[in-house]
């Protein structure tokens, strides 16, 4: 009995230092040619998170094999991003449409959004830090030919928001659109625990 109790004990402890370390993030170790750029795009996120998660350097485009980079941990949202493109692509794959491919520099744009109209206490496709949803899309580095953005708030899951979409002409013509090849969803959460979304669509050059 001893020995069951230290075995679940030394289970419970495991799993409580794994998770501390996902909430932690990760380090990792520049090898020869990175750049910060580079570890960036490894990592599927932006060098402005990059740089503001390691402090200790000072020259962002001076960094030496050896060198430890802290790599900020995933956001707590983004599974509900993930889930929510997963059921948009089953909306249009029902329909015989093409899945569209996830982007995650279009998901980072998205989740600014998202956090933008939280931030400024604003509900528009026209940002007041960022401007039109295109001219924001531009301002991330990201090319189109074509591109779109449904926004929503208030739903709870990931299954609400694609519901309140499909059930709204104009976002619904969005998701079904056969001009985007790739979307991007990101989630912010205001203070009193209410979800934003935004959803961005783009058909790179």
């Amino acid at each position: 009995m001893k020995k069951t109790i230290g075995l679940i004990l030394a289970l419970l402890l495991l799993c409580l230092t794994v998770q501390s370390a996902l909430a932690q993030g990760t380090v990792y170790t520049v090898v020869r040619g990175d750049t910060m750029w580079r570890i960036a795009v490894k990592y599927q996120i932006g060098v402005s998170e990059l740089i503001k998660a390691n402090p200790q350097i000072k020259n962002p485009n001076l960094i030496y094999v050896g060198q430890k980079i802290n790599i900020p941990a995933a956001d707590p949202l983004q599974a509900f991003e993930t889930e929510c493109i997963r059921l948009i692509n089953i909306e249009r794959t029902n329909r015989g449409l093409q899945a569209l491919q996830t982007n995650w520099e279009l998901s980072r744009c998205a989740r600014y959004k998202s956090q933008d109209m939280i931030n400024k206490n604003y509900f528009s496709h026209q940002s007041p830090t960022y401007g039109s949803p295109f001219t924001m899309m531009q301002s991330f580095g990201l090319k189109f030919s074509a591109a779109a953005e449904n926004i929503a708030y208030g739903q709870r899951t990931a299954r609400e928001v694609v519901n309140a979409w499909m059930n709204s002409p104009g976002h619904r013509a969005n998701i079904l659109s056969q001009a985007y090849t790739v979307t991007g969803v990101g989630a912010a959460k205001k203070a009193n625990g209410t979800l934003y979304w935004t959803q961005m669509f783009m058909k790179p050059y």
